[in-house]
């Protein structure tokens, strides 16, 4: 039944693509690779630049799943000798295949842990190591099912206490507070959380430690360390169980509350008005992270207690995760052609319609730099 659950609303998020997709299309197919406009008559992006062909395998974040497949089916118009192939199974277990040397790139919506860094010299030659490559942001969204609550308000420290099972009840004191006009039901809490090894956890519980360090005590990480709570797999799975189940909430990437027309939760963030997770307002807590990698790794910071009107800290950043050198010789070119267009103005523009917000100017010039040194 669980697969099944992920199959339905996989579908909701393809059907909502093909759409998606199609405007991306044609509102970035007269762009050239630095984002100005062009005759409007072509249909192809003019910053693919087809090189290699075969298989490309590639596996990881299933948050970025839904602007892979645009970029993959956009990328694949074009390419015809190349054929990529993405599965999204969660970012730990991405990662894991790639440092067994099974594909050629990675998602994950965390950067290499220092131990990760180390085992990938195994498997990049030449010297080389596994480095982040920041290309996709956006919001995680919390997604909820009250009836009859259409706007629900929380901050850090009320959603961590509703993940740790500290609150159970919708009708709590505190989210009464947070929301004294809307009609809160005596109905239980369902929260749900990923069952598998996930980027979009480690950041869940990296914004709940920084946000709200008193009423989170666990350490952020990939594996849920919460309390109580229900178990679903993949973006899709949690988001399914909330559509499904009155009383839920959980927590994953915008397009997913976009393609199931689930609510979304709005944070108080201490800013004047509560703050709705929206492409934009994610855009602009991604433009106050600091790298913190060095050299060519372009690991991020992100700040997760801003204060800024309009700021949603609840963010995500999903790297690419590559050898800086030492790349198969059988995929190498393909990689790199692939990942420059990811990079591109154009296929940054294809990412907000999506429900995705396009990595700040400053950092994604340095990730096509990077990208065009691979070797």
């Amino acid at each position: 039944m669980k697969l099944q659950r992920k199959n339905r609303v996989r579908a909701l998020a393809v059907g909502a693509l093909a759409v998606s997709g199609a405007l991306a299309l044609t509102a970035c197919g007269s762009d050239d690779a630095s984002g100005s406009s062009g005759s409007g008559t072509s249909a192809k992006p003019a910053s693919i630049k087809c090189e290699g062909k075969g298989k490309l395998l590639a596996s990881g974040s299933s948050a970025q799943k839904n602007a892979m497949d645009v970029w993959v089916q956009n990328y694949s118009g074009v390419c015809k000798d190349t054929e990529i192939n993405y599965q999204d199974p969660g970012s730990g277990a991405g990662i894991t295949t790639f440092l067994q040397g099974q594909t050629a790139f990675a998602g994950s919506d965390s950067p290499l842990k220092p131990e990760e860094v180390e085992k990938s010299k195994k498997v990049c030659k030449d010297g080389g190591q596994a480095i982040n490559l920041p290309m996709v942001g956006g919001p995680i969204a919390i997604g909820y099912h009250i009836p009859g609550v259409e706007n629900l308000v929380l901050d850090a420290p009320t959603l961590a206490k509703i993940f740790d099972s500290e609150i159970t009840n919708w009708n709590d004191a505190e989210i009464k507070k947070l929301n004294p006009d809307a009609k809160l039901p005596d109905l239980k809490i369902q929260a749900f959380h990923r069952s598998d090894d996930s980027g979009t956890t480690d950041n869940f519980t990296k914004y709940l430690k920084g946000a709200a360090p008193d009423a989170w005590k666990h350490e952020p990480a990939k594996t849920w360390e919460g309390k109580g709570g229900q178990a679903a797999s993949g973006s899709a799975g949690v988001a399914a169980q909330v559509k499904q189940n009155a009383g839920a909430i959980s927590y994953f990437e915008l397009s997913y509350a976009t393609a199931g027309k689930i609510s979304t939760v709005k944070l108080n963030t201490g800013a004047k008005e509560p703050v709705e997770a929206n492409v934009d307002n994610a855009s602009k807590a991604i433009a106050e992270a600091k790298q913190v990698g060095k050299g060519n790794d372009l690991a991020l910071k992100l700040n997760y207690t801003t204060k800024a009107e309009g700021a949603y800290p609840l963010t995500l950043v999903t790297y690419e995760i590559a050898c800086d050198k030492g790349n198969k010789a059988e995929t190498l070119a393909a990689t790199k052609s692939f990942l420059t267009y990811t990079a591109s103005a154009d296929g940054q523009n294809a990412l907000k319609a999506l429900g995705y917000a396009p990595i700040p100017t400053e950092i994604v010039e340095k990730v096509r730099k990077t990208v065009a040194s691979l070797s």
